[in-house]
């Protein structure tokens, strides 16, 4: 590892900003030892360190199969086209490096031509572009829609035309050969590095042990790279969804039929006009139940138990059976079509995982699930999520994987690794906590301003809008004003504004891409946004001189799953303040702040307008997790840092 990372090494020589990172060292060494020794290593390396070079160069050192997963399509991206190509120059030779991304990402040969003969095109200009995505597909290699880059992000027809497992008929297809995704798993196959994302990843790990077999070929070690994500992605792929959207897409696919045994093809449409009624009295119940949008706990009862132990359906349990019987009925014709299509079996496959998974859902037997569900504009979202995940990935992924790798700059809690390694039941595990490469004592300084109210104060919001534009003044701009709540950032983003020269944008504006792009190239910009802006965001220079977050980011304990995981722990004996929703909260807080000093040029003032910290007990436990940066409450302190 010194011979690669040290002052002399390999890296030196061929990158152009090489600089000498002792932890970058520390951590390769962690990184190989861990893998040859088949143990699971928790590292948390602060920003800087070049932890990505320090997992890749130890995984190519072994001659095993390793997946590297990533949080989003944007880090997969960098590690295949960037870091890898890299490595290759830096080593002098080719290496067997597969990247993959979930199947709606890859045009689907069969579904391109059927589309030619399908009236899915709206207007000239979406003709022009089922066009050029037609000759591209003749060139493309990979069939990977991000290689449409002068195309729009929202393609309407797109989703006609995608790869997706749900209308595949697999070796039935008459382009399997050809088809993206079968090439995708075949360099896969071949491959000793495989990138996937962690939605992959765990869409594969749900999927191993049951009769469609997995998505990824078999490895004996995985790297995961901003492994403070995998909880909520774990937890939403071992558990289970149904909406609206599921059974009209259902209908949608099933009118593309080409169904040629006239006998039933006037039964089909029958039933399927049937179904379309009888899912519109389904979901009404819950339109009644809950006008507005948002999560909430499921408490729509479909059946009630009556003295004597038999179960009485509801006036919802009505509309369900009436819902379950036509997808019953619906599977007897198809499965009694003569000469069926190849698309029948699939279309069969997806309403008997309907109907199981409504089921599932509906009678709510599972103690260890929290049973919700989400309405977003017109759409349903019924969910099952398992409340504790670390049961099962201790089970299906710890006790089955030779090595795991869990990396990021933020994975402990007040100096403990302890709330991801039971949050996550990685069991025993290697510890290793690398302080920044960044000197935040000169870099940096915390901003903490000495009157604002508490924030169920009514009066929070004004004192907010007052202390952002004041510091916006002291720093031109320049910044990032992040917030836990849309309401709350849209609310202060109308304040703010008409009080400050500077350029604003605000998230919803346009894509994150976008907004990131305009940010960076309008001088003195200000951007107000939230969840999705708090990490995976990167900066570089004056451009970014000041992050500003309202409130201490604690999960909302009226959210049906986090307030499942509180009732969880505290009737196992623990106490869920302490031991999940500020462990938690400190974790999104160093991401949030973690946007601000992305290189050693880097100045930068961190502000957080939460009293709390300060006024409560458990505000030290945060002061301590931050980075070691100096800490004022007096505001004309900002000037001296810029």
């Amino acid at each position: 590892m010194e011979e690669i990372f040290g002052p002399q090494g390999l890296i030196a020589k061929y990158h152009p900003k090489y600089e000498y990172r002792s932890g970058q060292i520390t951590m390769a060494k962690a990184v190989f030892s861990a893998m040859n020794q088949g143990k699971c290593l928790l590292s948390e390396a602060g920003t800087g360190t070049g932890k990505t070079l320090a997992y890749l160069v130890p995984a190519l050192a072994l001659n095993k199969r390793v997946i590297v997963s990533t949080a989003t399509k944007n880090l997969q991206e960098q590690l295949y086209n960037k870091d890898l190509p890299f490595l290759e120059k830096m080593l002098g030779r080719k290496l067997r490096v597969a990247y993959l991304k979930g199947r709606s990402n890859y045009l689907c040969l069969y579904r391109l031509k059927r589309a030619e003969q399908t009236p899915i095109l709206q207007g000239l200009e979406e003709l022009d572009l089922f066009d050029e995505i037609r000759s591209w597909a003749v060139e493309s290699e990979t069939g990977d829609r991000a290689e449409l880059v002068n195309l729009p992000e929202d393609i309407n027809f797109w989703y006609h035309i995608d790869a997706r497992s749900d209308i595949c008929i697999g070796q039935k297809c008459p382009d399997f050969e050809s088809c993206f995704v079968t090439k995708a798993r075949q360099r896969a196959q071949e491959a000793d590095i495989i990138i996937v994302n962690h939605h992959l990843f765990f869409a594969d790990l749900a999927l191993r042990n049951k009769e469609h077999g997995h998505i990824l070929p078999d490895y004996s070690i995985v790297i995961f790279d901003e492994a403070h994500e995998i909880e909520e992605i774990a937890a939403e792929y071992f558990g289970t969804q149904v909406s609206n959207y599921t059974v009209n897409d259902l209908i949608q696919d099933l009118q593309k039929l080409p169904v040629t045994d006239q006998d039933n093809a006037s039964n089909l449409l029958k039933v399927m006009a049937r179904l379309s009624d009888r899912a519109e009295n389904f979901w009404t119940s819950f339109y009644r139940k809950t006008p507005e949008e948002g999560r909430h706990s499921f408490q729509l009862n479909f059946f009630v138990r009556e003295a004597e132990g038999t179960k009485q359906p509801t006036e919802a349990g009505e509309s369900y059976i009436a819902l379950d019987s036509i997808l019953e009925r619906l599977i007897a014709i198809l499965l009694n079509l003569k000469n069926p299509p190849p698309e029948r079996d699939v279309l069969v496959r997806r309403t008997e995982e309907l109907r199981y998974d409504l089921e599932y859902i509906v009678n709510k037997n599972n103690p260890t699930y929290v049973y919700w569900y989400e309405r977003r504009g017109r759409g349903i979202f019924l969910q099952a999520t398992p409340i504790d995940v670390s049961t099962i990935l201790s089970e299906r992924l710890f006790s089955e994987i030779d090595s795991v790798i869990l990396t990021s700059a933020t994975l402990t809690s007040g100096e403990s690794f302890d709330f991801i390694r039971n949050r996550l039941g990685t069991g025993p595990a290697q510890e290793l906590k690398i302080e920044s490469h960044f000197d935040y004592t000169s870099q940096a300084l915390l901003y903490l301003p000495p009157r604002m109210p508490d924030p169920r104060n009514i009066n929070f919001t004004s004192a907010s809008v007052d202390e952002i534009v004041k510091i916006l003044m002291l720093t031109k701009g320049r910044a990032f004003v992040l917030f836990t709540s849309a309401n709350q950032m849209r609310e202060v983003y109308q304040g703010v504004q008409p009080q400050i020269p500077f350029p604003t944008l605000i998230q919803g504006q346009s894509s994150k891409a976008a907004l990131l792009e305009r940010f960076r190239k309008t001088p003195n910009s200000v951007l107000f946004a939230v969840s999705s802006f708090w990490q995976g965001v990167d900066v570089q220079g004056e451009a970014l001189s000041c992050v500003i977050i309202d409130k201490l980011p604690f999960a909302v304990p009226s959210d049906p799953v986090v307030a499942a995981r509180q009732s969880y722990i505290d009737e196992h004996g623990g106490n869920s303040f302490f031991d999940y929703s500020v462990p938690q909260a400190i974790i999104t807080l160093k991401q949030g702040l973690g946007r601000l000093i992305r290189s050693r040029e880097d100045r930068g003032i961190l502000s957080i307008l939460d009293p709390r910290l300060r006024t409560k007990s458990y505000g030290r436990m945060f002061l301590e997790s931050l980075p070691p940066c100096p800490v004022t409450t007096r505001r004309e302190d900002i000037a001296l840092i810029l």
